[in-house]
């Protein structure tokens, strides 16, 4: 149940995204809840592989290459989908850097209420 509320909220910090970077958008929340499971996929398979290939160009920036990773991740899936579209690179760095805060803050939210739960 904990996986299907992520998913969900994952899917409105994606439309919240849309709403703050003018360079994403999404056709609604069908194509942003589609959207949150290909940019998991993404950040699950081909992001380690990217971390892996480009290791000496992270350690040389300090981790700040990171931040291009990501943005390339987000743009892969807003290129892969019809209905979720991310123009140009700026837009991509923008977008994954405030749908990263946001994520950031559902998994310590819900990490956070799960903790709650199990110490009683």
């Amino acid at each position: 149940m904990n996986i299907i509320f992520s998913w969900v909220l994952h899917a409105a910090a994606l439309v919240a995204v849309t709403q703050l970077v003018s360079s994403v958008h999404v056709d609604g929340y069908g194509s942003a809840l589609i959207a949150a499971i290909v940019i998991g996929l993404v950040n699950a398979l081909i992001k380690p592989l990217l971390l892996i290939i480009t290791l000496p160009l992270t350690v040389l920036t300090l981790g700040i290459f990171i931040l291009v990773i990501n943005a390339l991740c987000f743009w892969l899936a807003g290129s892969i989908l019809r209905g979720f579209v991310v123009d140009g690179f700026t837009g991509a760095l923008l977008g994954a850097l405030v749908y990263s805060v946001l994520s950031y803050g559902i998994r310590w939210l819900l990490s956070n209420n799960h903790n709650k739960h199990t110490a009683s």
